[in-house]
């Protein structure tokens, strides 16, 4: 099992710790390959979002500890980009015109008005409450109508590209499941997120195996019983840790790459000397 880890947060977002501290314990427990992927900056300022004006310093601070660890780890410079709607998303200029290794598209929010501002975004992520009071006042207190509209976002996030792999697609199940009539098996979900896999597998991205949850919860992005269809349609993927703490940048790993074992797969898709490619397991 190559080891490796291409999500993780440092102080420049909402990360615990400074960016040397995630590669010297990569280097303690044998990696092969870290990759640092900051939340991007939005068009309006979070508790969790790097600001643009620390980006220089962003990108100088990974260059530095690239050139420092060169003989000894692979080091990868990326940004997890939001997408909020057609105006800003991976695929505008600014991020496009970044020197970045590799990008990953997700959504943490849903715009329910104008202009985009954090008072308009009805949240995807972060404390249950928040996705619960979304659900009540944006969506009439009917779950599906939420997830319909996350989904309605991440197939637009996937036509609109700009970014190479899709962080945690299925996240919002993470709060959904605790609803009386959603449920990952229910024909109408299913479709939803079947549809985009096969999207994604039509637009040739890779997908992460997304671990934050496993440990803790047993929680797998995307869950483990799509596993076997992601590997039917040969969509590429890649195990990572979306870690805030540089102890857990492999949390979940063994057991993610047993789960997939289990579904068919027989390698991930691994960024070597700047290119990727797939690494048998």
């Amino acid at each position: 099992m190559i080891l490796s880890n291409y999500h993780s947060h440092c102080t420049f977002c909402d990360g615990r710790s400074y960016p040397e501290n995630y590669v010297v314990f990569a280097l303690a427990n044998r990696f092969r390959a870290y990759g640092f992927s900051s939340h991007a900056p939005l068009p309006f300022e979070t508790n969790w979002n790097m600001s643009s004006t620390d980006m220089p310093e962003y990108l100088a601070e990974i260059n530095r500890l690239k050139k420092k660890y060169a003989d000894r780890i692979e080091i990868y410079t990326a940004l997890e980009i939001d997408y909020l709607d057609w105006s800003y998303n991976a695929s505008i200029p600014y991020f496009k015109n970044l020197p970045l290794d590799y990008r990953i598209g997700s959504i943490h929010f849903l715009p329910i008005a104008d202009p985009l501002c954090e008072k308009n975004m009805a949240a995807i992520d972060g404390p249950f409450e928040d996705y619960d009071f979304a659900v009540k006042h944006y969506f009439h207190n009917e779950i599906q109508l939420y997830v319909r509209r996350y989904f309605d976002s991440l197939s637009h996030m996937i036509d609109d590209g700009g970014f190479d792999i899709v962080g945690h697609i299925d996240k919002i199940y993470m709060h959904g499941q605790h609803f009386a009539d959603f449920s990952v098996s229910a024909p109408w979900y299913v479709k939803l997120l079947s549809d985009c896999l096969e999207k994604v597998a039509q637009k040739g991205l890779m997908l992460e195996i997304n671990t934050k949850n496993w440990t803790k919860k047993q929680e797998l992005f995307p869950h483990q019983s799509f596993l076997p269809l992601i590997n039917e349609l040969k969509i590429p993927v890649m195990v990572n840790s979306d870690s805030h703490y540089p102890d857990l940048i492999n949390d979940g790993r063994p057991e993610a790459f047993e789960l997939l074992k289990k579904a068919g797969f027989r390698s991930t898709r691994e960024l070597i000397h700047g290119q990727w490619i797939d690494w048998d397991f």
